[in-house]
């Protein structure tokens, strides 16, 4: 049994729960069974009753087939609350050297990165992490991509699971993020969808970028903003999720 596949259509017509129950009856990997096994809340359910968890994975690259996990960072919250205490980092060994510009990135070192575990020695805990909870993230190509193809290479099956994806909330808020001809020459600028510029647009403050935890922190952070102005505890997780 491999699992699921992702693509790129929008999800948000799936029937989570129902995957979830499948997933736990034909998963064999332990792991990946107790994972399924703690399903996830009603696609009715109000935003502000669901326990949601922000993760960022810092990597190598963005091809999940080519490139590896360097960090992991995730922060379980609520719409009115951040769990700091129960957030976790943590660095992993890349199945591949990173070149020297994705370490100018991450700002991880080569010998941080050589002390570090193997991905397969913390999936168990992350995804303990995660289990029951709907995951928040900002770009779910990255996040959702990366962990199945990791189970799909260490667990001998793929991995799925509901995310909200903050940066896919800004474009469905900003359709025309591309300026037109009068809005060049009026001096408009496109709409980023990169996260720092999401959260300026909600008058957060500036993190710095590409730390995992960080990151992860700054996702949160920026739902609760986007909740907060664009819909509302009541809204219904379904409305939201991919």
């Amino acid at each position: 049994m491999l699992g699921m596949r992702w693509n790129n259509e929008d999800s948000r017509s799936r029937d989570w729960p129902e995957i979830m129950r499948r997933q736990s009856e034909s998963a064999h990997s332990p792991i990946l069974r107790e994972f399924y096994a703690r399903g996830c809340v009603e696609a009715d359910s109000a935003l502000g009753d669901t326990p949601l968890v922000a993760l960022d994975l810092e990597t190598t690259g963005l091809d999940p087939d080519h490139h590896s996990i360097v960090s992991l960072g995730l922060v379980p919250f609520s719409l009115k609350r951040i769990v700091c205490r129960e957030s976790v980092y943590r660095v992993v060994q890349p199945r591949r050297e990173p070149d020297a510009e994705s370490i100018v990135i991450h700002h991880i070192t080569h010998s941080e990165m050589a002390a570090a575990p193997d991905i397969a020695d913390v999936l168990e805990p992350l995804l303990e992490a995660l289990a029951g909870k709907v995951v928040v993230v900002h770009y779910r190509a990255i996040e959702r991509r990366f962990l199945d193809t990791v189970c799909r290479n260490r667990l001998g099956e793929g991995l799925v699971f509901p995310v909200i994806d903050t940066m896919a909330i800004e474009a469905r808020l900003h359709p025309r993020r591309k300026p037109g001809l009068i809005d060049r020459w009026l001096g408009r600028k496109p709409v980023s969808l990169r996260l720092a510029a999401c959260r300026e647009r909600y008058n957060l403050p500036h993190y710095g970028a590409h730390h995992a935890l960080t990151d992860a922190l700054a996702t949160a952070e920026l739902f609760q903003a986007q909740v907060a102005h664009r819909y509302g505890p009541e809204t219904p997780i379904g409305d939201l999720w991919l």
